[in-house]
């Protein structure tokens, strides 16, 4: 039997998360999220998550730090964040950027998970 399911979801009405994250589609085997306007600042703690991300940059400039490389994400990049690689970000501009997780990153308890590796919510983009 086909999946015959279809989920739109504005984001202006989506909902938002503990670390300002805005809940966009989902599906059992994807999610977005869209994260608006993250300041440029420090960087991030290092973390490590139980879930592939893709990520997509809107508006602004960051530094993706992984496994130990530094990549240069700009408007139009595009990147890949493998599951259990440890990663931090360092926001340089003001930064837009779009999400998708595979398993959705919603599935998994984000805080009980990372407690040791990340900041308390509300600290901005964690991957």
């Amino acid at each position: 039997m086909t999946d015959k399911s279809v989920t739109k979801v504005e984001a202006g009405y989506a909902p938002l998360g503990p670390q300002g994250q805005r809940y966009l589609a989902n599906g059992r085997t994807l999610s977005m999220r869209l994260w608006e306007h993250e300041p440029a600042g420090e960087e991030k703690p290092q973390v490590q998550r139980a879930y592939e991300t893709a990520g997509y940059v809107i508006a602004g400039r960051a530094e993706l730090r992984i496994e130990g490389q530094t990549v240069m994400l700009e408007p139009g990049s595009s990147w890949i964040v493998p599951k259990e690689a440890r990663h931090s970000y360092r926001i340089l501009e003001d930064f837009t950027a779009v999400e998708a997780t595979t398993p959705p990153a919603e599935v998994h308890d984000r805080d009980a998970v990372s407690q040791a590796l990340s900041p308390p919510a509300g600290a901005g983009l964690r991957g």
